[in-house]
């Protein structure tokens, strides 16, 4: 089904002027097969065998590549959290390759459960270099390919089928000469730009070598479908792997794999779509490496499964030092919007998006509670995170922070988590406005420290030092409360004795007679826990000629500060 013509009486654009005609779809480039598609009705329920190939495909993308003690160091990281089979490089593409392959056997540093894979050309000579590296190593896996699609049969090996055909065969023969009875080695096979080769050509190469390596149970073939040049939307690839896997001779012999690139930002999608039309393995790079625009991105694809309940199967539980980790390595930077790990992922900025986070938060943490399990357990599910960002190693400090764009919702959960103080509804717009007018005359981000500062400046430090409370006491009896209270104002001190229903409305009594008077809508009083010492907040909302405001007291008691909020109002 093609996309229907939009109608221009409510789409005004216009033709760009771009010479889009010297391009050709997917669909004239290569015969997609018609497939009665059973992928759009499966479901991902488990993790695929994910191979990283930074070591190899993503070095070789590097401006610098990594030097021994950078993949090491790499090497080892990815071991550390669960991978079990790591492409370690193209040994007969450079001598540090090589020299990294043997440093890997002489040492002794691959583990009895984890698989190394090798890279090679399918050519004599550098199949026999690739031998040479891997001598000595119990588990490895030969991976051989060879581009297969049209135009790079034509314009880079200048061959046809036929001669090709022979070619890969020898190739073939060549490697299973090499490996022999071997039993720990295994072999991979790629027809690179498999997503722009004519259908019947791959199935008849790829059939050609399981044969040729004899797939069977205990010694599977892997038989590795590359979009080497994203050419199509991601459904067309997932036509094709469920094609070729449903025309594979020894099927169940075959481990079926996939090895996505970016160039059209869809390999992410891709490699999700081919695993439900029967990939078991997927080749990539951490946050996405590699020629061009990158490999598929393999952490992207373990913590999707992850957001939809499923084990990922690699621990990434302190993502920020795997992501440290590979940018010391590869000497480039993850992108702060990059999924999952980049600075601003778990970050709100907008208000209405802040007071769904903080309700959120609310409703997580109060269903802990009646479910009687800790939050780190309960299920999640909070607007715009996914998953909870403690399970990757992050805290709650960024998932919310203030500019121009924010609200009333963004800076109460700040206010609150940050320093303890839940503001009530009322308050919570008022300050607001302070906030807006902060973060547009700067133009900044207003942090913790700052969103303090605003609020203590406009409701701790007292704006009318001609009155203040300077002594007070209060006593209970049979008829109120007792309060004795000395008052300065305009500088001479008075002490006066009021008994009222408490110490609150006998301080009002004593401001009237200082021509005072605080008319109390709304108080509030609430303890502080966010890490400050035995301390409590009172709100007070009260009449004003305009309305309404708000006065705020703190002090080491709920009376004191009750007291200190009335004082903030008169003044």
């Amino acid at each position: 089904m093609t996309s229907q013509h939009i109608p221009a009486r409510w789409n005004p654009q216009q033709p760009s002027g771009m010479p889009h005609h010297r391009y050709r779809s997917a669909f004239d480039r290569i015969t997609v097969p018609e497939v009665d598609r059973t992928w759009p009705r499966n479901r991902i329920t488990q993790a695929p065998l994910w191979v990283p190939v930074d070591l190899r495909d993503g070095n070789q993308a590097l401006a610098e590549p990594m030097d021994p003690a950078r993949k090491r160091r790499f090497y080892e990281m990815m071991l550390s959290i669960g991978y079990k089979e790591i492409e370690v490089g193209y040994p007969s593409a450079s001598q540090t390759d090589f020299d990294f392959v043997r440093l890997l056997a002489e040492a002794d540093l691959v583990p009895d459960d984890v698989t190394v894979a090798v890279f090679t050309p399918a050519r004599r000579d550098l199949i026999e270099r690739t031998f040479e590296s891997i001598a000595g190593l119990d588990r490895v896996v030969v991976h051989m390919y060879t581009p297969t699609a049209p135009l790079w049969r034509d314009a880079v090996l200048r061959t046809g089928r036929d001669d090709l055909r022979e070619l890969i065969r020898k190739a073939g023969e060549d490697v299973l000469r090499r490996g022999g009875d071997r039993p720990g080695i295994r072999y991979e096979f790629s027809p690179e730009v498999f997503n722009l080769t004519e259908p019947d050509f791959a199935i008849e190469i790829c059939n050609m070598m399981i044969d040729l390596w004899d797939a069977s149970a205990d010694r599977p073939v892997i038989i590795n479908l590359p979009a080497t040049v994203e050419a199509a939307t991601p459904n067309v690839y997932a036509d094709q792997i469920e094609h070729l896997s449903g025309n594979l001779d020894r099927r169940d012999d075959v481990i079926l794999s996939v090895h996505p690139h970016n160039d059209r930002g869809t390999g992410v999608a891709c490699a999700e779509l081919a695993v439900l039309a029967g990939a078991q393995r997927v080749e990539g790079c951490l946050f996405g490496n590699g020629e061009r625009t990158g490999n598929v991105d393999l952490i992207t694809l373990a913590l999707n499964l992850y957001s939809q309940g499923v084990d990922p199967m690699i621990d990434l539980s302190d993502i920020d030092s795997v992501r440290d980790t590979v940018v010391h390595c590869n000497r480039i930077g993850v992108h702060e919007r990059h999924p999952y790990v980049g600075e601003y992922v778990y970050t709100a900025f907008s208000g209405t998006h802040q007071d769904a986070i903080r309700k959120g938060f609310q409703r997580h943490a109060l269903g802990a509670r009646e479910s009687g399990v800790p939050e780190s357990q309960a299920r999640w599910e909070v607007p715009y995170l996914p998953i909870d960002p403690h399970d990757v190693g992050r805290d709650y400090e960024a998932v919310i922070r203030v500019n121009s764009q924010s609200g009333k919702g963004g800076i109460a959960y700040l206010m609150q988590t940050e320093h303890g103080l839940d503001l009530p509804r009322g308050l919570q717009a008022e300050f607001a406005q302070v906030v807006q007018r902060h973060t547009d005359e700067t133009g900044a981000e207003a942090d913790a420290a700052t969103l303090w500062k605003l609020f203590s400046a406009a409701y701790l430090e007292n704006p009318d030092p001609s009155i203040a409370l300077t002594g007070w006491s209060v006593s209970h009896g049979p008829s109120g409360d007792r309060l004795t209270a000395t008052l300065a104002v305009g500088g001479e001190a008075t002490t006066h004795e009021v008994t009222a229903e408490g110490a609150v409305s006998a301080l009002v009594q004593v401001l009237e007679e200082h021509d005072r008077t605080v008319d109390i809508v709304n108080l509030v009083q609430q303890s502080i826990e966010a890490g400050r010492s035995a301390r409590a907040a009172t709100y007070l909302e009260y009449r004003t000629a305009e309305g309404t405001a708000w006065a705020v007291g703190i002090d080491v008691s709920v009376i004191a500060s009750s007291l200190r909020a009335v004082i903030a109002a008169a003044g």
